[in-house]
Order: structure tokens, then sequence, then C-alpha cells
């Protein structure tokens, strides 16, 4: 990336939509006879043929909907209403909760938790509810370890056989990353040691139930990259400690992991931004870009995808490009702090004298966004001093082009100040100090051109023409 630019984002950010895919299926309920004009559903709840009648339909507008595709807030409301009326006065959870499914295409998020906790009240060993209240509430408090015991009770209670769940808890497992397990033994015996054993473990056992399920084999590429990176000395937050690079056989593995699943699914967004990963990390920068460009089309709301293509084309300083993705980006997630630093050096790098002063207010409208979003972050500020020094200050007198640079110089300090027990951020911390040394240099060289005495008038009985009269040499370009 130019070393002009200051956009600390992370390429790999690992969320729990990560395993959405398609969205949950609902969960299958009635099954089994009971006496007449009864049904016993599959956890035992017995209930008449009309309930049952109304759980099969609603099923069938669930499959509907997610085979056209066609969700909106009033198909949501619909389907909802339908489990609802046949859950029974809600004893029924397997409706409860397949009513909160249906919320949850919209994005519903509130009512989809009420209906997931309901579920898991009328049947606390319905582990599908016991899922998605875990992940609701983790998204909320923020708690791992309760998440994870939460999502450890529910793979037991399935017996192992709920995949998004397995799935679910490797990818929390691989998130906290401890050298030392809190998984329970099964069978009397402990089936691994670390988070990180644990997670493999986990998507093994998903991928032997259902190889198809596409989320476990992009979660186990993720696995493969991150403990690429972790032999690299990466931290938790996806810097490294040093010069190693990435272990080249367990992203060779990742790489072979995507490969394999997207022949089985190409249309699969995830798999693609993942591939994309491992390629940067390999240095196939080309092949990298095709991936997260593929994953954006697939997904144009696959936000780590859309992320990770305006960071790249920034880098190659493909500014139009990476315009257009953050600005797909913060169409969805308008307070995303990274999203509008993005889009302030997008725009930056496209100033030119045509657009000069609409593009200059747009950076800087961006910018006042990311100090809004982001208070305590420092970066706006190291690029705010970049376009006052770079672009501000330019074409004004002397006078005017002194207070800007002071301005800018002060910008920098503030920088300064913000960052001075930021270790990760020292090389900016370095820039900025050349940069305010510039500015001080400049100034000097301004001033002393002000103060410089007129030339005197040559003598009125002097022959010829007077002489053109001096030409203060430009002022020196601001450092790069």
């Amino acid at each position: 990336m130019n070393s002009k630019h200051l956009l600390l984002t992370g390429f790999a950010a690992l969320v729990l939509g990560a395993c959405g895919g398609g969205g949950a299926k609902p969960a299958e309920s009635i099954a089994t006879a009971a006496p007449a004009e009864q049904v016993r559903s599959t956890t035992g709840v017995v209930v008449d043929t009309a309930t049952r009648d109304q759980y099969r339909e609603a099923l069938e507008a669930f499959d509907a909907h997610d085979k056209a595709a066609d969700w909106n807030d009033a198909a949501c409301n619909d389907v909802a209403s339908k489990f609802v009326d046949s859950s029974d006065g809600g004893k029924l959870a397997e409706s409860t909760f397949n009513a909160g499914l249906a919320q949850q295409r919209c994005g519903n998020e509130v009512k989809a938790k009420e209906y997931f906790d309901k579920a898991l009240i009328a049947d606390p060993n319905l582990h599908h509810a016991r899922v998605q209240s875990a992940l609701y509430k983790y998204k909320s408090d923020n708690n791992i370890n309760s998440a994870i015991d939460a999502l450890q009770k529910a793979v037991l209670d399935a017996k192992f056989q709920n995949v998004p769940a397995l799935v679910y808890l490797a990818m929390l497992q691989m998130r906290r990353d401890e050298p030392s397990s809190s998984e329970p033994a099964y069978n009397g015996a402990k089936q691994c040691n670390t988070d990180m054993e644990c997670a493999r473990k986990n998507l093994t056992r998903a991928l032997a139930i259902d190889d198809a399920y596409m989320p476990a084999s992009n979660q186990l590429g993720l696995y493969y990259l991150q403990s690429a990176r972790k032999a690299a000395g990466y931290g938790k937050a996806g810097v490294a400690a040093g010069a190693k690079r990435a272990n080249v056989q367990q992203l060779e593995l990742a790489a072979l992991v995507c490969a394999q699943a997207i022949r089985k699914n190409p249309s699969y967004a995830p798999i693609h931004n993942t591939a994309g990963l491992v390629m940067m990390e390999l240095g196939q920068m080309n092949g990298a870009v095709q991936e997260f460009g593929a994953a954006s089309r697939l997904d144009p709301k696959l936000y780590e995808a859309q992320m990770n293509l305006a960071a790249v084309n920034l880098g190659f300083r493909g500014f139009d490009q990476a315009e257009a993705a953050y600005k797909r980006v913060v169409a969805m997630r308008p307070d995303d702090f990274d999203a509008r630093l993005g889009l302030a050096l997008a725009l930056r790098g496209q100033i030119t004298d045509v657009n000069y002063d609409a593009q200059v207010a747009a950076v800087q409208k961006e910018l006042d966004e990311a100090k809004k979003l982001g208070p305590t972050r420092p970066e706006p500020l190291y690029n705010e001093g970049i376009l006052v020094q770079e672009f501000k200050s330019k074409g004004l007198d002397q006078a005017k082009q002194i207070a800007v640079l002071e301005q800018a110089k002060g910008i920098y300090q503030q920088f300064l100040a913000k960052t001075e027990a930021r270790g990760d951020l020292e090389s900016a911390r370095k820039k900025s100090k050349d940069r305010i040394q510039d500015i001080d240099d400049t100034i000097q060289f301004l001033k002393m051109g002000e103060a410089a005495p007129e030339p005197a008038a040559p003598p009125a009985a002097a022959p010829a023409a007077a002489s053109p009269s001096p030409t203060a040499p430009a002022a020196p370009a601001a450092a790069k």
C-alpha cells in the first residue's frame, strides 16, 4: 500500500454471518403417529391434525420463499404468523423457532431473538434454538466463553448431529484461540487440548455429516489460513510480529480446501472471499482481486468481500474501483469507521485540477464522518494532515499558505499525541515527524523569500534595457 495511506483495517474479519450461506433451515417437527385426530412431534409434543396441517403449510411457504429468494418484510411477517398459528399456543417449540427463522430472513433480529428465546423456554433441549439464542447473546454481550459453553451444550444435546452448531462452535473457538480448551470430555475422554485443535475436530465432524455444507468448508479454509498466520507470528489482531512469512504448507492446504469447495458450489460467495485471503498470503495478488470480485458480485451484501476488494484496489491505486466498493459498504453500514476512512482515501487519490474543489470537500466530509465514528481513533488525523498539507495549501498566496501549513502541522501533532503509546503505529509516527519537519522547512523558505529586499533599480544613465526582474524559485514540494 502507498506509504501515504494509513488505513488500518483487517482483511480477515471472522463474523457470525460467515456461517450464514442461504440461512439456517427450518426445524422439521411433526413426524410420528399418535391417537386418532392427533399427531406427535419429534420432541414428543402431541397436537391435533389441524395444527399439523397448519405447520406443514407454514413449512411449504417458508421453502417457497427460500427457493424464490423473494423474502421481504411482508413475506417474513406472513410466514412467521403461520408458524405462530401452528405452535398450539407456543407448546410446539419447533413452530416458534421457525417463526424466528422467518424473521431472521429479513434481518428482523429483535423479533427473531424473541422467538428463539421463547422456543428454548418451551423446550430447553431444542438445540437449534439454543444455537441461535447463544449467537444473539454473544452479539450483545461479547462474552465468548459463555457463547462457547452454550454452543457446546447444543452440540451435546444434538449428539453431534447439528452441523451449523458444530461450525459456529469451531468459529468461536478459533476466535478465542486459547492454548487450553474448556471443551468437556465426551464419553469420559478429553477430545482436544487447545481451541484450535477443538475447532479442527468440530469442522471435521461437520463435514463428515454433510460434506456439501459450504459454511463448514469455508471455515476449514479459514482454519488453515489462521494456522498459517499463527506460524508467522501474527497476533489475534492479524498483525505480524516480525518479517516471517505465513506457513506455506498450511496456506496450500487452505487453497486446496477452497478450490474443492468452489468446485462443489461456485456460487457460494464466502468461499471466494476466503480464497482471496489465501491468495493474498501466497502473494498472488491478481488472483486475490479476482476472488474478491467474484465474492462481491455473487453477494453484494457480503461485507468482508466488499471491504477486501476495496482495500486491495486501494493498494494498487485503483481508486475508482475502491471508491465503488467502499460506497457499497457505506450504503449497507453507514456507521462503519473503516469504510468511511477507506472511502476518504479512495476519493483523495482521484483529486485533479478539474474536480479539485468538490473532491477535496468530499474527502474532508468522509474524514469528518470517520472522526465522529471513531473519536479515539488516530487514523483520520494522519490522513487529514496529508489532505491539508498536500492539497489545501496549494494555489494560495504566501500568508495563507503558511497559515494552512501550520494547520497541517497541528493536525500531525494531534496524531502524535494520540499515538504516543501505540507501538503498532511507529512507522506512521515517523512519517508524521518527517512531514512536520518538511512543513517547518517550507515555511522557513517562504518567509525567507518574503523578507528578501527588493533589488536596487539600475542607474538612470545605464544604457540598454533593464534585465528581467528576478523570480523567486517555487517552494519545495511536500515530502511524499
